[in-house]
């Protein structure tokens, strides 16, 4: 007998859950059980159902798809979220895998692709949408030239980088290296100058290029 798979759904527009919920129900495997129209319901009723797989979007009210994500995996490391969202740029997609989504599915995607997806993310695999997976290996080919002018970071600094790549927060990385929360955070900021990097997830693909971290670290 097939396994049931328990999917919370959290969109807000009430059209779309709407939908999903009647393609979900095309297959015996698949059981809806509750939705959410913001952001912060998403976060309250995962906290309540403690759904096998999360299906949200990015763009909602009250607390964006983003801080749902974060906030939900922080209360359980082990929720499995795939996003679907019309939302394809790169700098949502990487901050979306970063928080901790193990998916990331554009609402074009064909009905066997959604199905698809949401085993691989409730079998502990990653799910990515084709056009993004593409997108992330390029990202990870580009050669690192550009940098060749980045100041060199020290061995405590390095350090800090392999901590952020791996997704850890400021408060998690001081008690790892047994320094203050305060202290991280200055080592962040020379380390996103020295590099001459906008962001944590650009800090982390350039770990990532520089063979400091592996993907599954980073995806761990």
């Amino acid at each position: 007998m097939t396994e049931v798979i328990r999917v919370l759904l959290a969109d807000d527009h009430k059209l779309v859950r709407s939908g999903i919920r009647a393609l979900l129900q095309v297959e015996a495997e698949f059981e809806v059980i509750g939705e959410a129209a913001d952001g912060q319901e998403a976060i309250e009723k995962a906290r309540l159902l403690n759904p096998d797989v999360i299906l949200l979007d990015l763009q909602m009210p009250r607390k964006t798809g983003i801080e749902a994500i974060e906030e939900i995996k922080r209360e359980n490391p082990n929720a499995r979220i795939l996003v679907l969202t019309t939302f394809d740029d790169d700098s949502r997609v990487f901050a979306a895998i970063k928080v901790g989504a193990s998916g990331y599915l554009l609402k074009e995607a064909r009905m066997n692709e959604l199905f698809q997806a949401i085993r691989d993310v409730y079998n502990g695999e990653y799910s990515l949408h084709p056009s993004i997976a593409r997108r992330l290996i390029q990202e990870l080919k580009k050669p690192s030239s550009p940098l060749s002018f980045a100041e060199p970071l020290t061995d405590r600094e390095e350090e800090v980088l392999i901590l952020v790549a791996r997704g850890l927060a400021n408060q998690e990385i001081a008690r790892i290296l047994l320094i203050r929360e305060r202290t991280v955070s200055t080592h962040v900021s020379n380390i996103l100058n020295k590099l001459h990097l906008a962001n944590r997830t650009q800090a982390t693909l350039y770990a990532l290029r520089q063979g400091l971290v592996t993907l599954e670290q980073v995806y761990a």
